[in-house]
């Protein structure tokens, strides 16, 4: 049976991580794998999760199954954080599930059986996950415009003209904020006209948001979000708590849903009930309880946001680094856009072989479509970041 399977294609981030663990060069430095460092080049363990953690150790009875849709008071938490104050709240059904990549997979299999015709538009470039995840559960993936490589700006123009032309069996997908890969984000006008044309269109918002908190705080993060939930009759919303909250590796996630109704939500969520059970059954418990204390303890709640904001800050000052080591390098300002985007990445324009040579002759990891993760810089990395992007030609 398995001699018939093709060779598997390698992941690119994966394969950097690989790569950059075999790597013996002291001044090696990995910007490819998207996870927040801080000065110490560490991911950290956040106060607040150890100190939930610690009472979760001393209070949890047991570990028994949670059910279906996971951790309830999560999933209102979730709806809190995200459409607390809005239309749309009391519209809204959640269920916990594994990641923000298993929401993504749980609603793309939700528009699949509402609308097999259906054709999602994802952004060009966008997160690595999106167009296979989609194609996984039976969508048609499609493309609009979103990244002008020149400017390393929005290409207004190109998008707005590919939403003008959508309708009833499109979904539009959209980063809620701090845009994976490029770090440019849209502006509340758009997000006004796209809610705008969703409901004289027909065409279906569905918002990514695994980043609140890391481009300008968590309220301002979700601005664009609000509009929508406060303009339009039905919205999907995809959640994850791996950055802000720190639980890369407990696979906490969430899937929203707004209805024109509550009981339509409710009817839909019945449905991802039957779509978990049959592929994931329960999401792990772990890092949604520590979610769950954190955000229903206000002494916890307070150290979350304070400990968030400390690396927002920190993120904004290795931007600012980077446009002032440039400048003073290059006497031009072709480099500030690193200052203009928001959130962990930037796109850089590097072309392949040039991140290759950033790899091979200096031992710098970034993915191949020229993307950094800036978060995961150092600061005292960053003198040598500039002299070998000029090095190689950027």
């Amino acid at each position: 049976m398995f001699e018939k399977l093709d060779e598997p294609r390698l992941d690119p981030i994966i394969s950097l991580m690989s790569a950059y663990r075999e790597d013996l060069r002291a001044e090696k430095m990995d910007l490819g794998i998207g996870v927040y460092r801080n000065d110490e080049g560490i991911t950290p363990v956040m106060s607040a999760v150890k100190k939930a953690e610690q009472e979760l150790m001393d209070n949890q009875l047991s570990k028994g199954y949670v059910g279906l849709a996971g951790d309830e008071a999560f999933n209102q938490s979730m709806i809190d954080l995200l459409l607390g104050g809005t239309a749309a709240e009391m519209r809204a059904s959640a269920l916990q599930t594994p990641g923000a990549s298993g929401a993504l997979r749980l609603l793309g299999e939700l528009m699949y059986q509402a609308n097999p015709k259906t054709t999602i538009w994802v952004s060009n470039p966008s997160y690595v996950n999106h167009q296979p995840v989609m194609e996984a559960a039976g969508l048609k993936v499609a493309f609009y415009p979103y990244f002008d490589p020149v400017s390393k700006q929005l290409d207004t123009e190109g998008m707005m003209s590919c939403v003008e032309k959508l309708g009833p069996d499109d979904v539009l997908l959209l980063h809620g904020c701090c845009h994976n890969p490029t770090g440019v984000d849209i502006e509340l006008s758009h997000w006004q006209m796209i809610a705008e044309m969703s409901q004289k269109q027909g065409f279906l918002p569905f918002v990514d948001i695994a980043y609140q908190g890391f481009g300008d705080g968590l309220e301002a993060d979700r601005a664009g979000l609000k509009i929508l939930a406060d303009n339009v009759d039905e919205l999907l919303v995809a959640t994850s708590c791996s950055k802000n909250f720190g639980l890369y590796r407990e696979r906490t996630g969430a899937a929203v849903l707004v209805g024109k109704t509550k009981s339509e939500a409710v009817k839909a969520r019945g449905l991802m009930f039957e779509i978990a059970r049959a592929t994931y059954t329960m999401p792990p418990d772990h890092g949604a309880a520590v979610v769950t204390k954190i955000l229903s303890q206000p002494e916890l709640k307070t150290l979350w946001e304070a400990e968030l904001n400390q690396m927002l800050a920190r993120i904004k000052d290795l931007r600012t680094g980077l446009v002032e080591a440039f400048n003073q390098a290059t006497g031009d300002n072709r480099f500030d856009y690193f200052g203009r985007h928001r959130g962990m990445f930037s796109m850089t324009g590097l072309s392949a072989a040039q991140a290759n040579a950033l790899r091979e002759d200096h031992g710098i990891y970034i993915v191949g479509d020229g993307r950094v993760n800036v978060a995961g810089l150092q600061k005292d990395q960053i003198d040598y970041l500039v002299k070998c992007f000029l090095a190689i030609g950027a």
